[in-house]
């Protein structure tokens, strides 16, 4: 029985390890990657996690200013331009080998509650870009997908059953960037089918960590609580407000879990515009998250809760059922340890900016 479990366990190794391909299984270092949206927190990161395993080419866009990028990675073709506009995109692809479509104006729950049209308007940013990147005879694009795709109707109980892939429809998402997100969804899909474009599509759940929105009013709950705490501690005002009542329930997924999600999906052939999950089934209250950040800190607040602030669906949750068994992997960062070290590089943001230095903000 012993030797027929260690075949097996060899056997689902094996298998895989042959799902787990990644960028540098299939390309040349010298393939050119495009990454739309590289001046923000996910695709900054996505940026340097392929600077680091040795990519050449790397060009990494986004509308903001140079300056205003979260990270500038040293070697990377860095260009200001904005992806909505359809010259742009074409540029963009132009002798690109894979695209990553990070670009998107959104945030956390404050943003896209008040700034639907600006969400709404980031589906120009994809429409454009997949009609480029079929031109450009581009190998692999990836979209960026959102939980806030699925129909709001299941997210009602801070106890939310966690969502499979196929809850998204009936479609009922979220205002403003949740359909825009489902609708580009729909645009990769028919990309693939209808001419060939290879498509990988990834619903993110809460993605956090350092370099970071923190402040500034697009920060999500993580980043946001960690800065309230910071505060309080700093000026000895002893309290926080926390958004809601504290009982909204979300999973909140490592930033490293994700850049690497991101490249196992984009080359998982079985996944070809196919939407998956891509965030961790460790269920957090917001209170919870006060109570962790709390401890990471050595302190303890007075909270006051507003209730008329936004606070989203009730509860969130990713099933990683799929996940699981088409690549043998899900995000395995605990919680509090990812937790911790953003609160730590917060921190020192937050102290660099007190000081007159340069911060992301």
């Amino acid at each position: 029985v012993e030797g027929k479990d260690n075949i097996l366990q060899q056997s689902q190794e094996r298998m895989a390890a042959m799902a787990n391909k990644k960028a540098v299984d299939m390309l040349d270092k010298n393939d050119l990657i495009v990454i739309c949206g590289a001046g923000g927190f996910i695709a900054g990161a996505l940026t340097r996690y392929f600077h680091q395993q040795g990519f050449a080419r790397i060009r990494a866009i986004d509308k903001k200013p140079l300056p205003q990028w979260y990270q500038v990675v040293p070697g990377v073709e860095s260009l200001c331009m904005d992806l909505s506009e359809k010259d742009n995109a074409v540029q963009a692809c132009r002798g690109a080998r894979e695209v990553y479509n990070l670009a998107a104006d959104m945030g956390g729950m404050g943003f896209i509650e008040r700034f639907r049209v600006e969400c709404l308007r980031s589906v120009l940013i994809n429409t454009h870009l997949t009609e480029a990147a079929y031109r450009a005879g581009v190998e692999r694009y990836f979209f960026s997908s959102s939980a806030c795709a699925y129909n709001v109707q299941l997210q009602k109980d801070p106890n939310v059953r966690a969502l499979k892939e196929s809850d998204a429809y009936p479609a009922m998402a979220e205002r403003g960037y949740g359909w825009e997100k489902l609708f580009s969804e729909m645009v990769c899909q028919e990309y693939w089918h209808e001419r060939g474009l290879k498509t990988a599509i990834a619903r993110f759940h809460n993605v956090y960590g350092p370099f970071g929105t923190w402040d500034g009013g697009r920060e999500k709950a993580p980043a946001a609580i960690c800065r309230k705490v910071i505060e309080a501690k700093d000026t000895g005002r002893m309290d926080i407000e926390i958004w809601g009542d504290g009982s909204q329930t979300r999973s909140f997924m490592y930033i490293d879990d994700c850049v690497l999600g991101i490249d196992m999906i984009t080359h998982c052939d079985k996944l070809t515009a196919v939407p998956i999950n891509l965030g961790s089934c460790e269920l957090i209250s917001i209170n919870t998250l006060v109570d962790l950040v709390e401890q990471i800190a050595g302190v303890k607040l007075q909270r006051r809760y507003n209730l008329n602030a936004p606070r989203g669906v009730a509860g969130r949750n990713s099933d990683n059922t799929f996940i699981k068994q088409m690549l043998s992997w899900e995000p395995t960062t605990p919680f509090k340890t990812g937790l911790t070290k953003t609160y730590q590089w917060i921190e020192q943001q937050y102290y660099d900016r007190k000081a007159g230095r340069r911060t992301v903000s």
